[in-house]
């Protein structure tokens, strides 16, 4: 799923000039896939608290693939919006679903690190989607980079299916259970960070290929999608859940809070040593900030856990569409500078709202 989720990212440069669009224009190849996700987000949860998690991931897996294919083969850049949205969509019904699921199968068995484990899975597939596809790009064109994704979903409906645990059947309260994590302060605070989290990752790595592509880099598009090497960086999630578990959430977050601002601030230089540097730190802190919080949803609450996962994804990728598409109005204006301070911006907005707000259990 991450893989078709962020296939365009690592290409938007190659797909402005294709179609003839602007750089704020190509980040809605991103933006239109996190915000269709966000919407998805309040079937896809409510919906695997009726049917089961398994169910659930098995279906979104396997409606995956048309989408996918389509946007491989989309004559006009209306066509690829359209279909990146279609295949949003399909995407909450195995991440929304994923986090309930992961806490309900293995957390009690092996801790925070399952949450870990499962973020790390999920790095992987944004590496093929960026690396990968941008060398696929380079070789025979985006079109197959792009369309030939849909191989993943359809193998691992078929693999979902043959080798994931049944779980229990979710608990649920007798009232509403949207409404009642709609209202639920833990869920939103937790929601919040983590939406600022998502928001200012994908403005830095959506713009960073335009930075790595214009002076003083001038690197070419396979030579610039290397950056996204640094996505490996989340091996270290399991060992950040098994961090919460020692110190809890809150303080995890906060500490990614803290990495992240160092980060940002080094790549300002127009040096590629600090960019990478900055842009390290960065990730490592994300990524860890994110396992934190996906802990602590499922924490704020016993019973609608889909329904949870539901309220804080769909705050998450409504977040991280606007991610996609603000900071390119402001690398438009101003360069890197502009995508930096927006950045730093919404990652101090976050560390007020954990400081301010109640803590889960």
């Amino acid at each position: 799923m991450f893989a078709t989720m962020y296939a365009t990212q690592a290409i938007l440069p190659v797909l402005g000039r294709d179609f003839h669009v602007r750089p704020s224009q190509t980040g809605l190849t991103v933006s239109a896939v996190v915000v269709a996700l966000a919407a998805g987000a309040w079937a896809w949860g409510p919906l695997s608290d009726r049917i089961g998690r398994k169910r659930s991931l098995v279906l979104a897996s396997a409606l995956l693939v048309l989408p996918t294919i389509g946007a491989g083969l989309a004559p006009t850049f209306e066509t690829l919006l359209a279909c990146r949205a279609l295949q949003g969509l399909c995407m909450p019904g195995l991440l929304t679903v994923g986090v309930p699921y992961v806490t309900e199968a293995f957390v009690p068995q092996i801790g925070g690190r399952a949450m870990g484990y499962y973020v790390s899975a999920l790095v992987a597939g944004g590496l093929i989607g960026r690396i990968g596809v941008a060398l696929v790009t380079v070789a025979v064109g985006w079109r197959w980079a792009v369309g030939g994704l849909a191989i993943l979903p359809l193998v691992s409906s078929v693999v979902l299916q043959r080798t994931l645990p049944e779980v229990p059947r979710p608990a649920r309260s007798d009232e509403g259970g949207l409404r009642r994590q709609l209202t639920n302060p833990r869920v939103l605070s937790v929601a919040v960070v983590a939406s600022s989290f998502f928001f200012t990752f994908v403005g830095t790595f959506s713009y960073v290929t335009y930075r790595l592509e214009g002076p003083p880099f001038r690197y070419s598009t396979a030579v610039g999608s290397v950056v996204f090497v640094l996505w490996l960086l989340g091996a270290v999630t399991p060992a950040a859940g098994k961090l919460v578990d020692r110190i809890g959430w809150r303080r995890v977050v906060a500490l990614a809070l803290v990495i992240s601002l160092a980060g940002l601030l080094l790549t300002f230089p127009s040096s590629i040593v600090p960019l990478v540097l900055g842009l390290a730190a960065f990730t490592l802190a994300n990524f860890s900030g994110v396992t934190a919080a996906q802990i602590g949803v499922a924490e704020a609450t016993d019973v609608d856990r889909g329904a949870a996962s539901a309220v804080y994804y769909s705050m998450y990728y409504a977040c991280g569409g606007l991610g996609g598409f603000l900071p390119g109005l402001a690398w438009q204006a101003w360069g890197w500078s502009g995508v930096v301070l927006v950045g730093l911006g919404v990652l101090t907005f976050a560390a007020l709202v954990l400081v301010f707000s109640r803590p889960t259990r």
